[in-house]
């Protein structure tokens, strides 16, 4: 099993847009990979809040995820949202990832991540007692200097770090698998050599549409499913209406299985 560390953020849709090819990660390389998930804190550099604040209109329509492309009703911060995912680490570390795509999903239909009932509510949707929160204080300082002290090779990538020029950081997304850091939004391609070149295989895609949502913990928006099908767009889609129920969201639509 290889170690893989995600440094993201909740609040961050480029993150959020890149969610396909973890699908295709999750998808591909199953139980060959054990998942640790850290806070970046967007949030916490000048200017960060306000640029966040003011939506992400142009994304939707370039990726494909449910972005609402309204701006937000005010600048908020995603620590608290982060300090959920921390504790939930700790305390609950088979849901973690449950919790972030809840507080994402909230968070991209234009929700405010230092909202405690946005956050209650997606605790509960994953199943986490919001409540458990020892050590996660810790446990979020530990992440945020583990962001902003990038590997001597992903400082070689400068373009594909983000932060102040005195203080670098991991872009959101940015992935450690074993030995080989990639930073900043990626292909799948990009993931697919890291981890041929530590040894592991490529499960096959998945023969249905049915296959994929049936394996999936949660609802899958039509890029994922496009995306881990590898098949075209319309085809996917088609075979989607046929065998799937469709939860619209911003633009597009989260996806399950049956009626």
């Amino acid at each position: 099993m290889l170690k893989l560390t995600l440094f993201t953020d909740p609040a961050c849709p480029f993150a959020f847009s890149a969610e396909p090819v973890r699908r295709q990660l999750q998808w591909h390389y199953g139980d060959q990979l054990e998942w640790t998930i850290r806070m970046v804190v967007l949030t916490l550099e000048p200017g960060e809040p306000a640029r966040l604040a003011e939506g992400a209109p142009g994304l939707q329509r370039k990726y494909g995820m449910p972005i609402d492309p309204r701006p937000y009703p005010r600048e908020f911060s995603s620590e608290p949202a982060c300090l959920a995912v921390a504790a939930a680490r700790l305390h609950a570390p088979d849901r973690v990832e449950r919790l972030l795509r809840a507080l994402r999903v909230r968070a991209m239909l234009g929700g405010l991540l230092d909202d405690p009932e946005l956050i209650a509510a997606a605790a509960e949707e994953a199943g986490v007692d919001p409540e458990a929160a020892a050590g996660a204080r810790a446990a979020l300082d530990e992440d945020i200097a583990a962001a902003r002290d990038p590997s001597p090779a992903a400082r070689r990538l400068d373009h594909k770090l983000s932060g102040p020029p005195g203080q670098r950081r991991y872009s959101t997304p940015s992935y450690v698998l074993g030995h080989i850091t990639v930073p900043g939004f990626n292909p799948i391609e990009a993931y697919d050599v890291a981890l041929a070149a530590q040894g592991l295989s490529r499960r096959a895609k998945p023969e249905s549409v049915v296959e994929l949502l049936e394996w999936a913990a949660e609802p899958l928006a039509t890029a994922e499913v496009i995306a881990v099908m590898g098949r075209s767009a319309q085809e996917v889609r088609a075979d989607l209406a046929r065998h799937a129920r469709a939860i619209p969201a911003g633009a597009d639509c989260y996806w399950v299985y049956g009626s």
